[in-house]
């Protein structure tokens, strides 16, 4: 994530933009505290690969990568979802 601001910090040079963008991707992971169980188990082999019981959320043009262990998320990945090829 700190690559993903960068990004649009320096090499777009939008550094107010980087700021709204990570606050939009934090309210999204922070809304998996109450429903991440909700989002289908993946079966393809580009998610899968992140481990047992994994999940994907979208954000804009992000995809979240997470698994659910106990009542606790754990966030596997942050890429862009063009990364994620196969599907």
């Amino acid at each position: 994530m700190r690559d993903l601001s960068n990004t649009i910090s320096f090499e777009y040079k939008s550094p107010l933009k980087a700021i709204k963008y990570l606050k939009g991707l934090f309210v999204e992971i922070m809304k998996l505290s109450s429903h991440a169980e909700s989002y289908m188990l993946q079966k393809h082999m580009p998610i899968i690969k992140y481990g047992f019981n994994t999940r994907r959320l979208n954000y804009k043009k992000m995809a979240i990568i997470y698994s659910v262990i106990d009542n606790s998320v754990y966030i596997q990945r942050v890429i862009p979802s063009s990364a994620i090829t196969g599907l």
